[in-house]
């Protein structure tokens, strides 16, 4: 053999003899000597606790799933055990995750095109515990030591991460929240055979190919200090970060009174663009939602409805989602229509348009602060339950709860609402209510409010300034033609009544309640109703007993008509004074005059009649209206007789009231209206 032969034959076994000793000392090396610089590494790295505490080890292994050549090239499978991995400093916990065995597999070739890519990884019983401090602070964010100092210039990293699959018997996780007041447990467990989608979720076409569900979960615990459990199903780690199949989820959760039911798929979950879910919802009252979902929502009596939910996360102004055609009912009331919440800044913001076909009174109530029947006693059942005590005091009339001004200026709102047909019993005939409302960083308005009534219309602008502190508030209300017999089907002699009510209404108060703004009000209210009736069984009708006696003392037991009834009130500081009170009818001229005072909710009348020559009136004296709204008392006053022309000296007085009247009675109305001639009379006093 000659001299190059022979370096070239030495060379060559020392290589083998080296790659030998390395393959040797690989297979018997002992992987627990670099556990203490693991620890330290990895510690170092995400600035907080990491160790591996049990055995560290690596065996090789042929991956013969590979074809050709690649399935002799041996494949590390790395093992470790007791595995903890600790919270930040800020953190009082002593663990964050803890993992009995981790095992996995390592692609060796795929290192040489700079990715770590895992074909699957083996967990045994792992848990974790997610935290959140009362200050904001949690567990979940990681501050990596090469984010502080990483140059913003420097281009990303050439390395890539790859993990096909995981596996795990059983995992835990829990998580406390001290800001939503939240102590939950999930427990997840593989099913044991994937469940196809459709078995479980329906048949929807744009979700026919969604994975199968591959884990089931069960949770427990608390939340917003309401007791919570659940229970539902999801995908595995292929559709988990799958871009082009839908991640599938089912759930069916309880919190305190709140049940929400969804079954859907999410778009490429490790960096979601969207969900397109089943949702189905109900409770005692839909303002439990906030604490779930983050979207304002009124006080309302119980509810159910069901829709079609979608999202989408990479809008440019922040996500978006739709709850699209959705049906159900609140109280009594059925709703229906799509509404789209986006998380615009500087506040989130709701549209859309609702309408309900069949709708309620009583289940408007609760919305305004204002208790009215069936759907209110639901309510308050409700309020109850989660241990809030009514703010109206026994002995008042005026709403007294309070409006939620507060958290108005969380959310903006753009909704448009119609109610068809609406229910308020025989008594009240309402029809075709339509609103607008807008909310603007917590200034509220309803423009226009209308609804139909007894043949005519409601025409309002309702205004609430829940910026302000105290709530500022104004309201403008505008009665138009609203028909007699119409207004009172129950009174079989007003059938026969051809007459009309007009009105209008201006108020502005400050308050949070009903109650405090019109206690604080100022404003005027103009009222006028031609040919029309009284009698005490109308007043038995409308459950006016003051009412019943003051008539009877007038007209006895008969049936009176009015000719015109006519008045133009001042409120001033929540005190409203009669400026003109009257009514005319067939036989006396009625005047009444006094205040009530809408603070202390009490009433100071008089009732001064004059005949018109026909001695039907017998009063010697005036009668008086007095007492509380609750409970009001009426009586003839002892001592001053009737001023026989005094009602005729008051009007000489009205002049201003009676011609701001007049423009109540419309063009078409001027001859046949009674109020034409009565008002002109005055006017020429």
């Amino acid at each position: 053999m000659s001299r190059t032969g022979k370096i070239i034959s030495w060379t060559a076994g020392v290589l083998v003899l080296l790659l030998v000793a390395l393959v040797v000392l690989i297979a018997t090396f002992d992987w627990n000597r670099l556990k203490p610089t693991i620890n330290r590494k990895v510690s170092q790295e995400i600035n907080r606790p990491f160790a591996i505490r049990g055995d560290l080890g690596v065996a090789w292994e042929r991956n013969r799933s590979e074809s050709g050549w690649r399935s002799w090239v041996p494949w590390p499978h790395i093992h470790a055990q007791d595995i903890m991995l600790g919270n930040p400093p800020e953190i009082p916990d002593l663990t964050m995750a803890h993992l009995e065995r981790v095992d996995a597999s390592i692609s060796p070739l795929a290192l040489l095109g700079k990715e770590v890519w895992l074909p699957w990884i083996k967990l045994q019983q792992p848990q974790a515990k997610l935290v959140q401090t009362a200050d904001g602070k949690n567990n979940w964010t990681f501050n990596l030591a090469d984010s502080e100092n990483k140059d913003p210039n420097q281009p990303p990293s050439a390395w890539s991460f790859r993990l096909d699959n995981i596996v795990f018997d059983q995992g835990t996780i829990g998580y406390r929240d001290a800001i939503n007041k939240a102590d939950v447990k999930v427990t997840v467990d593989p099913l044991g055979k994937p469940v196809p989608y459709a078995q479980l979720a329906g048949g929807d076409d744009k979700q026919k190919g969604a994975a199968d569900f591959v884990f089931g979960w069960q949770a427990s615990g608390t939340y917003n200090k309401e007791k919570l459990t659940g229970e539902g199903k999801i995908g595995g780690m292929l559709s988990l970060r799958s871009q082009t199949t839908p991640f599938p989820v089912q759930a069916d959760v309880r919190s305190g009174t709140t049940r929400v039911r969804l079954a859907g798929t999410i778009q490429n979950p490790m960096d979601p663009g969207g969900v397109d879910l089943r949702l189905r919802f109900s409770g005692d009252t839909l303002a439990n939602l906030y604490g779930l979902t983050g979207v304002l929502l009124p006080d309302t009596p119980p509810y159910e409805t069901d829709g079609h939910l979608s999202a989408r996360f990479r809008e440019t102004g922040g996500a978006v989602f739709r709850y699209q055609n959705f049906n159900g009912h609140i109280g009594d009331s059925d709703i229906r229509g799509s509404l789209t919440y986006s998380q615009t800044k500087p506040r989130p913001k709701l549209e859309g348009e609702l309408e309900s076909r069949q709708l309620r009174m009583a289940d408007l109530g609760p919305l305004i602060g204002v208790n009215s029947g069936k759907g209110s006693e639901k309510t308050e059942q409700a309020k109850k339950k989660r241990g809030e005590a009514s703010t109206q005091p026994a002995d008042r009339v005026l709403p007294h709860d309070k409006f939620e001004s507060k958290s108005w200026s969380v959310m903006d709102a753009d909704v448009r609402f119609s109610g068809k047909r609406i229910e308020h019993g025989s008594s009240l005939p309402l029809s075709d209510l339509s609103t607008h409302l807008k909310l603007k960083n917590g200034d509220l308005r309803l423009d226009p409010l209308r609804f139909g009534m007894a043949g005519g219309t409601i025409n309002s602008t309702i205004h609430l300034e829940g910026d302000k502190t105290p709530l500022q508030g104004r309201a403008d209300v505008h009665a138009r033609s609203l028909k007699l017999r119409q207004l009172f089907p129950d009174v079989q002699a007003m059938q026969s009544a051809l007459g009309q009510l007009n009105g209008d209404a201006t108020l502005s108060g400050r308050g949070n309640s009903v109650a405090d703004l019109l206690a604080t009000s100022n404003g005027d209210l103009k009222l006028l109703m031609n040919d029309g009736l009284i009698s005490r069984s109308l007043m038995e009708i409308v459950g006016l007993n003051v009412g019943n006696y003051v008539v009877g003392k007038l007209f006895g037991d008969d049936e009176v008509k009015i000719n015109c009834a006519a008045a133009n009130l001042q409120v001033k500081n929540g005190l409203a004074s009669s400026q003109l009170f009257v009514f005319d009818t067939e036989n006396a001229v009625i005047n009444i005059t006094g205040t009530t005072n809408f603070a202390n909710e009490r009433l100071d009348l008089s009732i001064d009649p004059e005949s018109k020559g026909i001695r039907i009136i017998t009063l010697r004296s005036p009668l008086y209206v007095r007492g509380t709204f609750k409970n009001p008392d009426a009586g003839v006053k002892a001592g001053p007789l009737i001023a026989r022309g005094a009602a005729a000296v008051a009007l000489g007085a009205v002049v201003a009231p009676a011609a701001a009247l007049l423009a109540l009675i419309s063009p078409s109305e001027n001859d046949q209206n009674q109020c034409t001639k009565v008002l002109g009379q005055m006017k020429g006093k």
